[in-house]
């Protein structure tokens, strides 16, 4: 190994990211649009992948979270970086095979993408469409990890994580969203501590004021100094919500699995909301640290596993 390889911790926290997300993604699927009083009266609490439920899946079935973060991860193995339009040809075939979970907005900019719409211009053309309040959903949110991998030492994370996100949302919300995630997550895979993590967000990003208050709040939590009461915190599928409440679990746990338990157990959107906090959690703990119960009932984790470890090794091409 060069000195340039990632060494086995790093290896792990970043398989963690993506295995962290399809194990939220998963565990939070059968309780999608539950309230947490209902979750808690048939389940009493959600700790095991359970079978049927919404969508009426088995148990450890992922969702078009997990489902599109393959696409993008697949798309820059292949192409060495990010290809915009080897993306958009994914997650068109993706759609096209038709998968039993989509995101409206998603749903319409894959139609634009099929209708020969560029994809830099798909996702504008449908958040034009939209009104405020249906506008900056979590859809780009839950899927843009791989990017935190393939770009953890690079400068162009930021951008390609707003570039990938207005393929199918272009809401400065979600873009911003997820260039915060992803830097939060890439500093997470190097080692760093979840103040720090969560501080570089601050120091990389040059406007979205709405993204900046969200994780200046996170890292207050982190730091022990005020930060979101925790009863205040939404599971909804608005972007800037999901993201908060992603961070804050990932970041405040005690470890992987309390912080993906929780999450789920928010009920709303929560396999989104379980993936976001399950990358995060993942990227900080390491796969290793994640039950392997879960893992097993997970039928994409070896290749997950597997991505992960070819992200982490990528040098992007520059264009």
């Amino acid at each position: 190994m060069s000195d340039a390889d990632p060494d086995d911790a790093t290896t792990d926290r970043a398989a963690g990211a993506l295995l962290g997300l399809a194990c939220g993604d998963a565990l939070g699927r059968p309780v999608e649009f539950e309230t947490p009083a209902s979750i808690q009266a048939e389940h009493g609490r959600v700790t095991e992948m359970l079978g049927h439920g919404t969508h009426g899946q088995p148990a450890g079935t992922v969702t078009d979270d997990t489902e599109m973060a393959l696409c993008i991860a697949r798309s820059l193995v292949a192409r060495d970086g990010f290809d915009p339009d080897d993306v958009a040809e994914r997650f068109v075939a993706w759609l096209d095979a038709g998968p039993f979970d989509v995101g409206l907005m998603t749903r319409d900019a894959i139609d634009e993408l099929r209708d020969g719409t560029p994809p830099g211009e798909a996702g504008q053309a449908v958040w034009e469409r939209r009104s405020e309040g249906s506008n900056a959903g979590n859809g780009s949110l839950m899927r843009c990890a791989p990017h935190a991998l393939a770009y953890h030492l690079d400068g162009r994370l930021v951008e390609v994580s707003r570039e990938s996100s207005a393929i199918t949302h272009a809401d400065p919300r979600c873009a911003w969203g997820c260039a915060a995630l992803n830097i939060v997550l890439s500093g997470l895979v190097a080692g760093d501590d979840p103040a720090l993590a969560a501080n570089g967000v601050v120091l990389s990003i040059n406007e979205g004021d709405a993204v900046r208050e969200v994780v200046a709040g996170i890292k207050r939590a982190v730091e022990g100094d005020g930060g979101p009461d925790p009863e205040d915190l939404s599971a909804s599928g608005y972007v800037l919500d999901t993201l908060e409440t992603g961070l804050y679990h990932g970041l405040t746990a005690p470890d992987a699995e309390t912080a993906i338990v929780r999450a789920v157990n928010m009920g709303d959107d929560a396999d989104t909301v379980g993936a976001v906090t399950g990358a995060v959690a993942g990227a900080r703990f390491g796969a290793s640290a994640l039950p392997e119960r879960w893992l097993e009932a997970i039928d994409e984790a070896d290749e997950l596993r597997s991505l992960a470890g070819e992200l982490l090794a990528l040098e992007p091409a520059r264009p």
